[in-house]
């Protein structure tokens, strides 16, 4: 894919293990709002992300830590990109994660693509609150709340993109 995710578009020097660019060892999450409109508040951001057997936790299904992270680090980047909107900026603030919930529906099949998507249900100035799911073989197979900070300077994760 051409297009660049917003990972790579905001923090191409990334290193998080989730969604950072640069790390070669870690999941390289790529996000995506899914309408062309930049303007649309709470629009959905999407993210398709392929599977290797070393993430699973059992034959066929991926481990539970590893569907935490894909959708916290997705579920942040959705929500900065909204607080990037809400404040007209041309960058995101940093931001980093208050809260979260999973809730496991069903195991998550490692034999083909895992689909995020995540919204953001409340959004302040510095503050937004994204529900997100997991997907895989057409069924949803976690679902997740999270509430996310925009940090400022002097916190450990101000200037990590």
């Amino acid at each position: 894919m051409s297009e660049k995710s917003l990972q790579e578009k905001y923090a191409p020097d990334g290193t998080c293990f989730g969604c950072g660019p640069t790390n070669a060892h870690g999941l390289q999450v790529r996000s995506f709002p899914k309408n062309s409109d930049e303007s649309r508040a709470g629009g959905e951001v999407v993210a398709e992300w392929k599977p290797q057997k070393k993430y699973e936790a059992y034959s066929g299904a991926l481990n539970g830590g590893i569907i935490s992270t894909l959708l916290d680090c997705h579920c942040n980047w959705t929500a900065t990109y909204h607080l990037m909107k809400r404040a007209k900026a041309d960058r995101p603030p940093c931001t980093v994660t208050a809260e979260y919930a999973v809730k496991f529906l069903r195991p998550a099949s490692t034999s083909d693509s895992i689909y995020l998507s995540a919204k953001v249900v409340d959004l302040t100035d510095n503050r937004a609150t994204v529900e997100g799911t997991l997907s895989a073989g057409g069924e949803v197979c976690a679902t997740f709340r999270g509430t996310f900070v925009a940090v400022k300077e002097g916190h450990p994760a101000y200037h990590r993109w």
